[in-house]
């Protein structure tokens, strides 16, 4: 009987051993501008440790700031700072929200591979959006239906363009609305005449991007301040992140962690 005993106990330690800690899980949850930088980081980390249990999900900034809010998610990813409102809020929730800057961007203007135009300036740009610019042939380029393809409005890309770019004026209405970069990009690929916006992750070797007052979209000018649609990217916690959450956006502003935001194609922190 004792050595039965021994035996059992014996496995039990075993196995104890050969599983790994209870799990901590945290959700990150928003922009799906930061929504790379997010899944790369995670990936990794949980490469490195196994006991993590990391859930990525978009939905866009508005969506990831009302979830930590609300109590729903750990780590609201954004590409554009908080708003009052949404911190009135949150103060009502009984929640503390904390900004981490985690990255920089540019937002690219793109336009179709086989628009002539090369560069636009700021004005031409808001010219476009809000519906006074019509025609390519109005920017020396084709005789073509200039065709707006936006961010919708759950977007923070949708308001930091609105704030840097349209100085807070409204979108055209016949705009057509996209709830990704990667769904604008896509849909300037496939259509002639077309003009989107994205972060600079998302830039590729099938879509142009435009220069606006003569700079072009890049690291160098993004971190110079150059780039006139430069914008910080962040991840926002309910007080000061603890467990977890701390472990990974600590992660992110490492040196390997930056390493990995500047190989997703955005700007590392300096």
């Amino acid at each position: 009987m004792k050595k039965i005993t021994k035996i059992l106990f014996g496995s039990i330690a075993a196995l104890s051993l050969a599983v790994p800690a209870f799990a901590e899980k945290i959700v990150m949850e928003g922009s799906t501008t930061v929504l790379p930088i997010a899944q790369t980081a995670a990936e990794v980390y949980m490469q490195k440790n196994p006991s993590a249990d990391i859930s990525v999900r978009g939905g866009g900034s508005g969506v990831g700031i009302a979830s930590i809010i609300d109590g729903n998610c750990d780590i609201a990813n954004s590409s554009r700072p908080i708003k009052e409102s949404e911190l009135d809020k949150a103060v009502t929730n009984g929640k503390d929200i904390k900004a981490h800057v985690v990255a920089m961007d540019g937002i690219a203007v793109i336009v179709n591979s086989g628009n002539p135009v090369n560069a636009l300036t700021k004005a031409q740009v808001k010219d476009i959006y809000t519906g006074k610019i019509s025609n390519w042939n109005q920017l020396g380029g084709n005789n073509e239906k200039v065709v707006v393809i936006s961010r919708d409005t759950s977007s923070g890309t949708f308001e930091a363009f609105g704030e840097l770019a349209l100085n807070k004026e409204k979108v055209r209405p016949d705009a057509i609305m996209q709830a990704s970069n990667q769904a604008i990009a896509t849909t300037v690929v496939r259509t002639p005449g077309a003009i989107g916006y994205v972060g600079l992750g998302f830039l590729s070797a099938d879509i142009k991007a435009v220069s606006v007052d003569g700079i072009a979209p890049s690291r160098e000018t993004v971190l110079s301040g150059k780039f006139p649609y430069s914008r910080p990217l962040f991840m926002y916690t309910n007080g000061e992140p603890k467990g977890l959450a701390k472990e990974v956006i600590d992660f992110i502003k490492s040196p390997e962690g930056q390493r990995l935001v500047e190989k997703d194609g955005f700007v590392g922190l300096k």
